[in-house]
């Protein structure tokens, strides 16, 4: 089901703090920390003496103490102290250690065979810390869904029209052709709308009055990463090959799912935007009108999750499907690929 030679995103840089983090990536349990360089470190939760999770420890320099009997494990996973066996340490006494680097203010790990792990493979994130654009994000969030589901709704844009309609939607989005693009790292849905009014929530960030042209770029690459890139510029200046409007607003959303196991998502989320970076009254509306839209996605994939669960058999498919059949297609190949 998941594709393991890649970078998945385990946690925000902060919460890493004083104390060991728990958490879990692919239905295994990893315990992450800051050793005394802060640079972050992920091995197995389970301490291999009685399974004592490690992460209820203590944090020795670079290196973890468990807190039941104190077997200690440096950040490649081997166990370096056993107070309680005499200082023997037993031949089998180590853990997994996975790599796992900061990048963007996000732990990323890597699931996969450790001698394949290039962090030239990471995301980039485009104009990252550029003082001309601005920043917003807000915390994960947890969805109770198959992370092929999240996909498969980034990659129709045209739900925003009923599920999104106070916040993304507005009538354009209803009905608008989208155009499906497979690439080497996965799959691009967009369209363009013409001449239509800007939905509620970037009415309020835009910056200039009136109809707009906007794009909807909808990009999901493998596994589960995605670019949900939003144009808006006045009327007349948008469109293939159009002179964009020097009022162009340009949002770069990045969204980094992660699946916990086979029922269950965590969601990382943030925002770039080319207009009043250092507004920080702007980051704050971006990021509660974003919260409330992906609140209300939630509600809806917890929903489809329950639904498919109940009743996987015989449900039909729509043209906007596309995307994500094209997207599930190629994942698979890769999935088996690894497999075999």
């Amino acid at each position: 089901m998941f594709l393991r030679n890649v970078w998945y995103v385990a946690a925000w840089g902060d919460e890493l703090g004083e104390r060991p983090l728990s958490t879990r990536v692919l239905g295994e349990k990893i315990c992450l920390y800051r050793d005394s360089a802060k640079e972050p470190v992920a091995i197995e939760d389970f301490c291999p003496h009685r399974r004592m999770p490690l992460s209820m420890g203590r944090i020795c320099g670079d290196a973890l103490e468990c807190a039941y009997h104190g077997l200690t494990f440096d950040r490649q996973g081997a166990c370096i102290a056993a107070p309680a066996n005499g200082d023997q340490i037993p031949a089998n006494a180590r853990v997994w250690a996975y790599p796992c680097v900061e990048r963007y203010g996000l732990i990323w790990i890597w699931m996969g065979d450790p001698d394949k792990a290039s962090t030239d493979d990471i995301f980039e994130v485009e104009h990252f810390d550029e003082p001309d654009w601005g920043y917003n994000r807000g915390e994960a969030i947890d969805v109770d869904c198959n992370y092929e589901y999240i996909n498969d709704n980034l990659l129709d844009p045209s739900h925003v029209a009923w599920v999104h309609a106070s916040t993304f939607g507005e009538s354009s989005t209803r009905d608008t052709p989208l155009a499906v693009t497979k690439t080497d790292t996965g799959v691009i849905v967009s369209r363009w709308m013409l001449d239509c009014e800007p939905a509620p929530f970037y009415k309020k960030v835009i910056g200039f009055e009136g109809n707009c042209d906007r794009l909807q770029h909808y990009e999901v690459r493998y596994p589960s990463h995605a670019i949900i890139r939003a144009v808006f510029t006045p009327a007349g200046t948008g469109g293939e090959g159009g002179n964009l409007h020097p009022d162009v607003f340009f949002m770069d959303s990045y969204n980094f799912m992660t699946p916990v196991d086979e029922r269950r998502t965590r969601y990382y989320w943030f925002q770039m935007r080319n207009v009043r970076p250092k507004d920080d009254e702007v980051s704050r509306i971006m990021s509660e009108g974003v919260r409330t839209a992906f609140e209300e996605d939630r509600v809806v994939l917890n929903a489809l999750q329950r639904g498919m669960d109940e009743k996987p058999e015989d449900y039909i498919s729509l043209r906007s499907d596309r995307g994500g059949f094209e997207f599930r297609r190629e994942l698979k190949a890769r999935v088996d690929a690894e497999n075999s």
